[in-house]
């Protein structure tokens, strides 16, 4: 993994084992179910300040030194267009790939990102993601997509 920080890849091996388990003894369904618990107020308060910029494209920028933080190298860029608030979120490398493959998943995608995906719906009703490109279905970049009606 390129510059991914060891706190990333332990949080990202608890999420996997944590998976795997629960997985092992209730159903991937359930196991998935599980682990939302709680997790779309936990994306309100993660992403809410930084949606509260004028656009998303601004909300993910600001985001960008955390993102750093942990090793990740992403790129935003604002789609927004007919009234609608847009941005891309571009990331370079993917540094769960690996981590995935010691639980056993050929990708990352379903216990990371589509994760992510569904709290941040459930905690940001008006905010529309999706998953355009990932880098563990061949893709040079993972590529997110998020939008909103515009203010």
């Amino acid at each position: 993994m390129q510059n991914a920080k060891p706190e990333l890849l332990d949080a990202a091996r608890k999420k996997f084992s944590q998976f795997r388990e629960l997985s092992a003894t209730c159903g991937e369904d359930a196991a998935w179910n599980t682990m939302l618990e709680g997790f779309p107020e936990l994306q309100k308060k993660r992403m809410g300040p930084l949606l509260a910029l004028p656009s998303l494209a601004e909300g993910f920028t600001a985001a960008m030194p955390y993102f750093r933080a942990i090793g990740m190298e992403m790129a935003v860029v604002d789609i927004s267009n007919r009234g609608i608030d847009a941005a891309l979120e571009i990331q370079r490398f993917c540094p769960y790939l690996d981590v995935c493959r010691e639980y056993g998943f050929d990708t990352p995608c379903h216990v990371i990102c589509e994760m992510d995906m569904e709290a941040s719906r459930r905690a940001f009703p008006d905010l529309k993601g999706e998953i355009l490109c990932r880098q563990a279905m061949g893709c040079p970049v993972c590529i997110f997509k998020y939008e909103r009606p515009g203010k």
